[in-house]
């Protein structure tokens, strides 16, 4: 006799860590675009001042998004 159950449990399992996997990747993505958004708003004088420049925005959103991936 075969446990159905178990099955069901692990099946419900995968689609838990999925939804939560999807959630993840979502919230860091949003985070990546808020601070795209934010520093693209900065002028050059003020990117300069903390050492960074226009063609640099897109790397330290990525690198503040995902640093702890």
């Amino acid at each position: 006799m075969t446990d159905t159950h178990a099955g069901a449990t692990e099946t419900r399992g995968f689609f838990a860590r999925l939804a939560d996997t999807i959630g993840e990747r979502f919230t860091r993505y949003a985070a990546y675009r808020k601070t795209v958004s934010e520093l693209s708003m900065l002028s050059d004088r003020e990117l300069r001042d903390f050492g960074a420049n226009r063609t640099m925005i897109r790397s330290l959103a990525y690198e503040q998004a995902y640093r702890s991936m």
